[in-house]
């Protein structure tokens, strides 16, 4: 299951990126420092809603727009999990999971077997 705060920080990093902006511009804009900010885009730190929305100005970015794409990733990545459960059932094989934060490479675990 994706964790809100690492799809929130991917997504401000993927917007900052295509600005072609630095972290140190971003986070002199939005008042916030550079390494507090840096926390937010690796997923280590959940921003309140109101530095949430210092970013987004910072980026000149709507807030919505930012949680549209947060949206769109996290419907992507339930959509892809829950058809690798199906396909894994279905052949009764195991099933290779995202690797939680810290861990090593994929998990491998077998799911119980289901009728076709």
């Amino acid at each position: 299951m994706a964790v809100l705060r690492h799809v929130v920080g991917e997504t401000l990093r993927a917007v900052r990126l295509r600005q072609r902006r630095t972290l140190r511009e971003v986070s002199a804009a939005a008042r916030v420092s550079l390494g507090y900010l840096s926390e937010i885009e690796r997923g280590h730190k959940e921003p309140s809603s109101e530095l949430l929305a210092a970013i987004c100005e910072a980026l000149d970015i709507p807030l919505s727009e930012v949680f549209l794409l947060v949206s769109d990733t996290l419907r992507r990545q339930e959509t892809m999990a829950e058809r690798a459960m199906v396909l894994g059932a279905r052949r009764g094989s195991p099933v290779l999971t995202p690797a939680p934060r810290g861990a090593e490479g994929p998990q491998v675990r077998s799911l119980p077997h289901v009728a076709a």
